[in-house]
This record gives structure tokens, C-alpha cells and sequence, in this order.
């Protein structure tokens, strides 16, 4: 059997505008960057909705794909094969549908922190039924999470609540106190990333505007400048941060991974890989996936899906600016970007994947040289009750680099190939 030595594991959830309430799946993308062979698989798990963000366990025996449908569900590595599922409306009830355990942090090969309901819950792979209640997060609706680089302190980003409003913080674990400190912070921010040797971590800022002024369920793309927060996690205290101007394409922005020199986001919005210099704060230069002219023209499909739901998000005349707004964020694009974008262990390749235009590409680094680019299947391939009209979008979302052993034994799991 073929062996590759990366393997680009990214959720899926469809082909609809909001990926909080679509399908569950996983795209496994193998790949050999010395032959430039690369090999792909693709899975739905019915019964599950809202895939959001994969992680592997530190063993790499067996994936977790987080999701807002209320579900801990896990796959078999090598087919995805769904090997666990349990709901966790056992444990605790949300009280919007949009909370879900989309992420979670790995304490060693099977033990794990995840959010539910109100709280911060320990689990067990071994004993999924049985489950050991944390600490309350003390945030509106916890999201990404990240362990720091000694491992005593879990760190995790907010969403605005649909009811309860605009989050603007985020939120600190200390595993050895169990103290949970809440950082206010100027904007929401839904995606962190750890330093790689410093008790640090970075909150991107994702901003938006609620549909009538107040429903932050349906939320448009707000044409506003973005953040990048250097927090220390002992202090939780802001230390430094970065900010681009409106007209900077880095608008809502999905994985989060870092280099020794440079933190490195994706944007849905704004169709870039936005990367800036850790050791100043002040330069950042950027990889650009904006579809051109041409390129739009064959994305048809997804272009009137894309406004077909966008209609459905908010009445045109009471949210005018919206509208406005998300196509200022989109440079006239009606499609969206680049969801998933993870650094090998060697820090020598830079894999993305557009939601889009449904392709894989990998970059050298950090010469952000295309190395190679593959466009993948359609959904109809996957279900054929799509109709040959119907939008191809597999549903790129965030994603998890599992590097070749050798590349990473220096740095820890968590690390080496996190999602965001």
C-alpha cells in the first residue's frame, strides 16, 4: 500500500454559506512533496451535523471531528470510518443551538478538555459516557482552543452569542489552580494560536455585524480594521498586538498556525494566507487566492448559491450594509476563500484548502512558492441528489497537519499540527 508522508486532515461541512449548519465530514489529503503523488479521501457522517474542526490524538491513533451539532465524534485515521460518537446533551444543554464542542485540547493519548453547555468538561476516549465537569468557561460561546507550549495552561477564543451579544474576550485554564480567568479584549476573537516555546498565545479578531442590528446568529462580514493580540497566559494580559487597516484583506479568518518568525492566519472573507512578523508586530506580507475575472465565471454555482442564502440571512433593505460591506471584504467576490491552512513540522510547507474554489494547495515555505495545486471533487460525487446545478463545494473548514514523526519528535503534538 502507498504511504505518504503528510496527511492534510480538514472537516467539512458542505456547500452552504453557513458552515455551522451544514454536513459532517472529513477530507483526508495524503501527500509526498518529493514525488508530488497525493492521494485523497472523502467521508459525510450522517446523523451529524456542522463539521468544524479535526484534531488527532497524540498517539495518532484516531481523529476527532469537533462540530455545533452536539455530538463528541471520533474516526478511524486511515479509512474515517466513524469509530465513536456520543451526544452531549447528556452532560449539559446548551442553550443555543450554535454551542457545540467544536474543539478540544488533548491532555495525553486519551484524555481530553473540551467545552459544553456552560462548562469545561474532561473526558476519557476509553470512557466517553463517563465525564468529569471542569470548571464554568466564564465566556459567551467558547471556540478554538490551544494548550500553551509548558502545557499548564489551556487558552480558547469567543463567538458572539445570538442572544447575549458581541463577545470581545477570551478565555484561560490553569491546569495546575483549575482557575478560569476571563481577558476582555476590544474585539471578538474566534481563533487562537500558542507560541511555540513561551507561556504566549495570539487571538486573531473576527468581526461582524449582526443582521438587524442585533441577531448575531445571522451576522454579516463587517468591513472593519483586524487584530492580532499577543496575550501572555500567566498574566492574562495583553503584551503587544498588530493591526491592519480596513483595506488589509484579512478579514474573518478561520486557521491559525505559527512559525518561529511569523504568525500565520487564513481569511474566509478576504481569500488570503495573512503572515506577520512575530518579532515586531508591525510587517506582514500575504498569500492572495482571490478568484479573478475568469475564475469567477466558473464558479456560477457557488456564486448564486452564495447570494441565494445570503438573501435569506437578512432583508436586503434593513441590512443594506451588510451587504455592502461583506463584498468590500470579498473584493467583489461571491465566493469565500481559504478556511484551512497548517505549517509542517519542519516549517518547510504551508498547506491551504479554498471553501471556494474547492482546491488544495501546498506552498513552500517560506518562500511562499506554489508547490502544488489540486482541485478536488465535486459534493455531487458524494450525493447524487445534488443535481448537476446544484453548489460542488465540499466545505472546507479548519484542519490538522499530521507531519512525518521525524520532522516533529522536537516539538510537541499539540504543536506541531494543531487545528484552529
Amino acid at each position: 500500500m502507498r504511504t505518504y508522508p503528510y496527511a492534510f486532515h480538514i472537516a467539512l461541512d458542505g456547500n452552504g454559506l453557513n458552515g455551522l449548519e451544514g454536513r459532517a465530514g472529513v477530507c483526508l489529503f495524503r501527500y509526498d512533496p518529493a514525488t508530488g503523488d497525493h492521494a485523497y479521501k472523502v467521508t459525510y457522517y450522517p446523523g451529524a451535523s456542522g463539521g468544524h474542526a479535526p484534531n488527532v490524538d497524540p498517539s495518532r491513533r484516531i481523529g476527532f471531528l469537533g462540530n455545533t451539532g452536539q455530538h463528541l465524534l471520533f474516526y478511524d485515521l486511515a479509512t474515517l470510518e466513524e469509530a465513536d460518537r456520543v451526544s452531549t446533551l447528556r452532560f449539559e444543554v446548551p442553550d443555543t443551538t450554535v454551542k457545540g464542542s467544536t474543539h478540544l485540547v488533548w491532555l495525553d493519548d486519551t484524555q481530553f478538555v473540551t467545552s459544553i453547555g456552560e462548562h469545561l468538561w474532561k473526558f476519557d476516549l476509553n470512557r466517553l459516557t463517563k465525564a468529569e465537569q471542569v470548571a464554568p468557561h466564564a465566556l459567551k460561546i467558547p471556540h478554538a482552543m490551544k494548550r500553551t507550549a509548558s502545557g499548564r495552561y489551556i487558552v480558547y477564543g469567543g463567538m458572539d452569542h445570538p442572544t447575549r451579544g458581541e463577545a470581545k474576550e477570551v478565555g484561560i485554564l490553569d491546569t495546575v489552580t483549575g482557575e478560569v480567568r476571563r481577558v476582555a479584549l476590544p474585539t471578538t476573537c474566534w481563533h487562537v494560536v500558542c507560541h511555540p516555546v513561551l507561556d504566549v498565545f495570539y487571538a486573531i479578531s473576527f468581526r461582524v455585524h449582526p443582521a438587524d442590528r442585533t441577531d448575531y446568529e445571522h451576522w454579516g462580514m463587517a468591513w472593519l480594521r483586524q487584530y492580532a493580540f499577543e496575550i501572555d497566559a500567566e498574566d492574562g494580559r495583553v503584551v503587544r498586538h498588530w493591526v491592519g487597516d480596513r483595506d488589509v484583506p484579512a478579514h474573518v479568518n478561520s486557521d491559525v498556525t505559527i512559525s518561529d518568525s511569523e504568525l500565520i492566519f487564513c481569511t474566509g472573507g478576504s481569500h488570503t494566507v495573512v503572515l506577520v512578523d512575530l518579532l515586531t508586530l508591525t510587517q506582514h506580507r500575504l498569500i492572495d487566492e482571490h478568484p479573478g475575472a475568469l475564475e469567477s465565471l466558473a464558479l456560477t454555482r457557488q456564486s448564486a448559491n452564495t447570494l441565494t442564502e445570503s438573501f435569506m440571512r437578512g432583508n436586503v433593505f434593513g441590512n443594506a450594509h451588510l451587504y455592502a460591506e461583506s463584498l468590500r471584504v470579498s473584493r467583489g467576490a461571491l465566493v469565500d476563500g481559504i478556511y484551512a491552512c497548517q505549517l509542517s513540522a519542519d516549517q518547510s510547507l504551508l498547506f491551504t484548502a479554498n471553501r471556494g474554489q474547492n482546491h488544495i494547495t501546498v506552498y513552500d515555505y517560506p518562500s511562499l512558492e506554489v508547490r502544488d495545486r489540486i482541485v478536488m471533487p465535486e459534493l455531487q460525487e458524494f450525493d447524487s441528489r445534488l443535481g448537476s446545478f446544484g453548489d460542488p463545494r465540499l466545505g472546507f473548514h479548519h484542519s490538522y497537519l499530521v507531519s512525518p514523526p521525524q520532522a516533529d519528535a522536537s516539538i510537541t503534538s499539540d504543536q506541531s499540527a494543531g487545528a484552529s
